[in-house]
């Protein structure tokens, strides 16, 4: 099993570069938003409830993010399929970024053990990572929940609409 706490990021690192394809076919990268502030957030599968609600409540922050100088990018390890389906049935216009191997979870420290129901296996951590316009890592949050993230996200970064 792969630890993921050993290789969690901290506020101060770079930000491990990465291009995956979004749910318009398009390569994004980290470095397409340099000079903003990106929050790169990590969710386990599209159209869970979970996942559903935390897309949504950034869809809906968009906006207020957005004006605040906030580029969001969400990544999970689903298939680039699910991702274009996921993103057209609930109106997500950020980018929605597959990455399957799960390379760039694991370079983010999300990517480790998990536990459900006394099971034990490797899976994606839900995470939160804020990139400053530096490209450093500003917040790393892991293990977050998904409903009222964004809410305490909007509050920690000072977004009011």
């Amino acid at each position: 099993m792969t630890d993921a706490t050993s290789s969690r990021l901290q506020p101060g690192d770079v930000a491990p570069a990465f291009t995956l394809q979004d749910q318009d076919g398009r390569p994004v990268s980290l470095r397409d938003s340099a000079g903003k502030s990106t929050i790169v957030y990590f969710y386990p599968a599209a159209s869970t409830p979970g996942c559903t609600t935390q897309a949504c409540d950034f869809r809906d922050s968009l906006a207020s993010l957005a004006g605040a100088g906030h580029v969001v990018l969400g990544i999970s390890p689903d298939p680039i399929g699910k991702i274009i389906r996921f993103a057209q049935k609930e109106q997500l216009t950020f980018p929605l970024l597959s990455d399957e191997d799960h390379a760039v979870a694991q370079a983010y420290g999300a990517w480790g053990e998990k536990k459900n129901y006394g099971k034990v296996y490797e899976g994606l951590i839900r995470s939160t990572v804020v990139v400053g316009p530096d490209g450093r890592v500003v917040h790393a949050l892991y293990n977050v929940k998904a409903t009222g993230h964004v809410e305490r996200l909007r509050r920690l970064l000072g977004v009011t609409d």
